[in-house]
């Protein structure tokens, strides 16, 4: 279960759980306020990484042009420790794979521009069975902080018995919160950005495959209200290649999971067996960046939610058929994100007014975020013409002022409204 989809959530503020914040003990500097943007080791090399692969990794993200926009995170998943403890109780790194030390490599990664992340578990022992960090969350968490590391995986393999944990889910993970917050207190540097895994919150690992991207998508609509600033709901990692989606599947993979704001790592399984097999088309993707500025709003924190199901009725759970329209607020317009969940290409339709952001009476000038173009004033409703199966179409909308005068009905959901007398606008 290591690659499952995490909650993530920041030691500077809140933590957040899928359904309301809780306040932790920790620094207000700013740390995590987005959505973490990078690349994991795990999906590709699982077990099979070393000092070597995890710095070429860095190298090519940035050769590829990943970091120039604004992918900063190079992280280490579980496996990379011996399997025991040393005898003062620390964890330890590979001998062989990592002979250099943690501390050579991070500092390789950081002059290249990078933060880099490691990982670890809430319980005994991690999912890979290597040393856990439960009773010995703040040696942990100064271990990775003197080796070199921004930034914790905290996974949850090994419970303990509950009469032994004696906590429920959150305080389980406010164990390491209080941790890391502890630590950067007491040694004067920033927190770590925490990520933490709660299977009981989320669907399972993601796999390259359409009913894997609509299962979490699915799951992820009814929780959207717990995503803001330093507190983003993690969808699991970017899994955009490798055979597994058609090119409009990957496209909708990374715009439901950049608009929801989850945090955008990238696992080489995502591209193919390296980052160096990468294909244009996908690069393109994942280096969309007016997708990605929305993912990255400083001014605004909120995902994109449902405001229709489609061809379901409205909050229908259906883990192959997920709501099919969302908008969200950010700082530069209303945000669209229209899904085709079928199997056949369809017209997408809606009138303006369902977006809770969009008002009444005003017209509104439509950016195509996928093919970077204008595409003329829209008045009361909008269609998507012809989006692929399991396409998705990005938009984003602008007030460009009064709607023309003299349209008829002078309502756009004519069925609901009147004029002063009470006589219907139909």
């Amino acid at each position: 279960m290591l690659g499952s989809a995490s909650l993530f959530g920041l030691l500077s503020a809140v933590l957040y759980t899928s359904f309301s914040p809780v306040p932790v003990d920790a620094l207000n500097n700013g740390v995590g306020k987005l959505p973490a943007l990078g690349y994991n080791t795990w999906n590709a090399y699982g077990c099979n990484i070393d000092e070597d692969l995890v710095l070429e990794s860095a190298q090519l993200m940035v050769s590829l042009g990943l970091q120039a926009v604004g992918y900063e995170y190079v992280n280490i998943d579980d496996c990379y420790a011996e399997k025991n403890r040393s005898a003062s109780g620390d964890i330890v790194a590979d001998s062989v794979r990592f002979a250099h030390g943690m501390k050579n490599l991070t500092d390789q990664i950081h002059e290249l521009g990078f933060k880099t992340g490691i990982y670890s578990d809430s319980g005994w022992f991690t999912c890979g069975g290597y040393p856990g960090s439960f009773q010995n969350e703040l040696r942990d968490a100064t271990t990775f902080q003197d080796w070199g590391f921004d930034y914790l995986k905290f996974d949850n393999c090994a419970i303990p018995f509950d009469d032994i944990i004696r906590e429920g889910m959150i305080g389980k993970y406010t164990r390491m919160s209080d941790a890391l917050a502890q630590l950067s207190q007491s040694s004067g540097q920033p927190p770590f950005l925490f990520s933490l895994c709660q299977w009981g919150w989320v669907t399972g690992d993601i796999a390259p495959e359409w009913d894997s991207l609509a299962l979490i998508i699915n799951f992820n609509s009814f929780i959207t209200q717990a995503t803001d600033f330093y507190g983003h709901n993690d969808m699991d990692m970017l899994q955009l290649g490798n055979g597994g989606l058609t090119f409009d599947e990957a496209k909708s993979h990374f715009t439901a999971w950049a608009l929801m704001k989850s945090p955008l790592l990238v696992g080489a399984s995502a591209i193919g067996t390296n980052l160096s097999a990468i294909t244009p088309d996908i690069l393109g993707i994942l280096t969309n960046t007016e997708i990605l500025a929305i993912n990255q709003d400083s001014v605004v924190g909120k995902s994109i939610s449902p405001f229709r199901w489609g061809i379901n009725p409205d909050w229908t759970s259906n883990s192959t058929s997920p709501a099919q329209y969302y908008s969200g607020p950010s700082e530069n317009g209303t945000v669209f994100m229209l899904l085709n969940t079928l199997n056949e290409t369809s017209d997408m339709f809606f009138n303006l007014t369902e977006s809770p952001w969009i008002r009444a009476g005003r017209q509104y000038s439509v950016r195509d975020l996928w093919t970077h173009t204008d595409n003329g004033t829209a008045v009361r409703n909008f269609t998507a013409v012809d989006v692929p199966p399991h396409g998705v179409v990005a938009l984003l909308l602008n007030d460009a002022g009064d709607e023309p005068a003299g349209i008829f009905p002078p309502c756009a959901v004519w069925f609901n409204c009147a004029y002063e007398n009470g006589t219907a606008a139909n």
